[in-house]
Parts: C-alpha cells; structure tokens; sequence
C-alpha cells in the first residue's frame, strides 16, 4: 500500500498540467490597466496634435503628400491581422479615388497580437500602439492615440473613421468621399459639418451601464441624464477629434476600472457621452457602419459567413433610415473575402 504522503503527491503531479490548461478558461482575464508612463505619453502626444492646428492649412504631411482638398483619415483598430486588406486597396484604388489621394491611413494594432503588415496602402501606416483589452479604457486610448497621429500628420485630414478589422466597406471611396462632402444645401450652408455617431439615451440596459464603475462613480462630472451609449465606430469631424483629445475631464472617469464587466463597454459610452455633452447640435446621432445585433453572443454581433455573401446581402446592409446609405458594415468573418473580393467590381 502506497502511503498517504506519496499519494497526495502523486495527485499534485497529476492536477499541475491540468491547472495549466483549463485555469485561463475558468479564471476572470487579468485586466489590462493603464500605467502612468503610458498616460502621459499619451498627454504629450495630444499636445502636440493640438498645438499642430495652428499649422497652415494645406501644409505638407510627414506621411502624405500636399493636396488642397479635404481628406478622410480611416483609422484601423485591431488586434488580429487585417484580413480583408485586399478588399480595402481595391476600396481605396477604386476608379477615381486615389488620382489625387485624398485619404489617408492610420493602424492601432496591439502590441501582443502579431500583427502582420499587408503591405500595399497599408505599408507603413502602424502607428506606435499599446496593449488593448475588451471592456477597458484601454479601447478609448487607442481611438484617442489614433485621432491624435492623424490631426498631427496631416492637417488636411477633415474626416475620422474608425473601423475594425472585422469592418467592410459597402459602396467605392468616390461613394464614400462624395457622401460626407457633399456640397452644402439652401438650409445647411450655414452649418458646420456633422459628425456621425450614435448617441442613446433611452436603452433599457443605461443604467447598469452607469453603474458599471460604481453607482456614483461618474458623478459630480457626468451625471445620469447626460449618461449616453452608442457604436464603438463612428466619422467624427476634425472640430470633434479635437474635442476629444483635449478631454482631461471625463476621461478621469471612463479611465476608472469597471466593477461590473458584463455592463462596461467603456468605448461605447465615452465618446458618445463626451461629445453630446459638448455639441449636441454637431452630432447626427447615427452611425454609418451597419451592424445586425439580432442573435447576438456575449456582446458580439452577428458574424458573415462566405454563406451570407451575395450582392444582395451588400445591398441589404445599405439601407439606412437616416438621408444617408450606410458606407460600412460589420462584423464578416475572415474566410468571407474570397466571396466579397469575387462580387466587388459588380456591387
């Protein structure tokens, strides 16, 4: 008979490599937080992007060229590679559009994921990123760090849009380009541009949302009523991406750590939150990238598969109830390119 010590160690041998395997399944992620060093690294960018605004107009870009009109700054945010790259370049060389280049590109991938360079458009357009995690911060200072490079590259970037690697486009870049400088109406030739992001405040889930910190977590700052949510992705104007940036005093807040994960999308109630407080009157309140929520997993939307791919689909997630047609869409899964790539010269 085996005595008892031996045994106990024995069953200790046996347990450790399963710890190994099935601990990170069963225990909470560690939470990603935001050091000091990387704080103000960040300030410090942000000045320089604000004292870059007093700049002369049409001056030249560290990463672009000189041109005299306004131009579209996409900023990627990802922590996989960018697997439709392909279906972008096309987007962005479509007839028409890059003749006088009037985008430009800025990638925020995390530091920890490998992401790989797809080269063409997109060779040489990472920006210096940090780790990123789901349900932090974190996602606010990437998109921040993003809207920052770009008002600092090129003042001639006019428009933001932020989008995911899992994000398409739905129409051509003259589609594109034409929708958001659209010349000015008989009734809006006085108005500034409008930045198109959703802003809600009468969803059912708000107030766990404002909780999620604490219950007066976010006060005196952002009280209840001024308390909003919407997408993560969004094409602010370059007035907004400033206000942004600028931000010291509700960032305070929506840096704080999240008591309740399951309710905190910190990245979705920020910059909806900040710049309705702000402008109310600058914003549309929509997006303009599609995403279908209906049977939606642990937060995530639905996801395209090549099956769902069809001129159809594409047509299908154009529509919008707003004046304007719906430009991208989300979330395709990475094996959907081939089809995309196949119907895109006909849709």
């Amino acid at each position: 008979m085996f005595n008892a010590p031996f045994v106990l160690l024995f069953a200790l041998l046996l347990t450790l490599p399963l710890l190994f395997i099935f601990a990170p399944r069963i225990l909470p992620p560690r939470r990603v937080t935001i050091s000091l060093p990387d704080e103000l690294d960040d300030l410090a960018l942000f000045r320089r992007a604000v004292l870059s605004t007093v700049r002369p107009p049409g001056s030249v870009s560290r990463l672009g060229s000189t041109n005299a009109k306004p131009k579209i700054a996409f900023l990627f945010l990802t922590n996989t590679d960018l697997h439709f790259a392909p279906l972008w370049e096309k987007f962005f060389n479509s007839p028409k559009s890059n003749q006088r280049k009037l985008y430009n590109i800025y990638i925020h991938a995390d530091p920890d994921s490998d992401v790989k360079s797809p080269g063409g458009v997109f060779e040489n357009r990472f920006i210096p990123a940090k780790k990123t995690q789901r349900s932090s911060p974190t996602l606010i200072s990437a998109a921040r760090r993003l809207l920052a490079t770009a008002i600092l590259d090129d003042s001639l970037n006019a428009y933001f849009a932020l989008v995911s690697q899992h994000c398409i486009p739905l129409h051509s870049f003259r589609y594109v380009y034409k929708t958001l400088f659209r010349p000015p109406t008989e009734s809006t030739r006085f108005m500034n541009r409008l930045s198109f992001i959703e802003v809600l405040s009468e969803e059912p889930q708000l107030w766990d949302r404002y909780i999620a910190r604490g219950k007066n977590a976010m006060l005196p700052e952002v009280p209840f009523d001024k308390f909003r949510i919407g997408s993560q992705f969004y094409i602010l104007t370059r007035a907004h991406s400033l206000m942004v940036i600028k931000d010291r005093k509700l960032w305070r807040k929506f840096r704080l750590p999240c008591l309740n994960v399951d309710s905190c999308y910190p990245e979705e109630h920020y910059f909806p939150t900040l710049l309705s407080m702000k402008d109310p009157n600058g914003l549309s309140e929509y997006t303009l990238t599609r995403v279908n929520w209906t049977g939606s997993v642990d937060g995530h939307p639905h996801t395209y598969n090549p099956a769902d791919v069809s001129p159809e689909l594409i047509r299908t997630l154009r529509v919008s109830n707003s004046t304007f047609s719906y430009l991208f869409a989300r979330k395709f899964s990475p094996d959907c390119l081939q089809p995309l790539m196949g119907i895109a010269d006909k849709v």
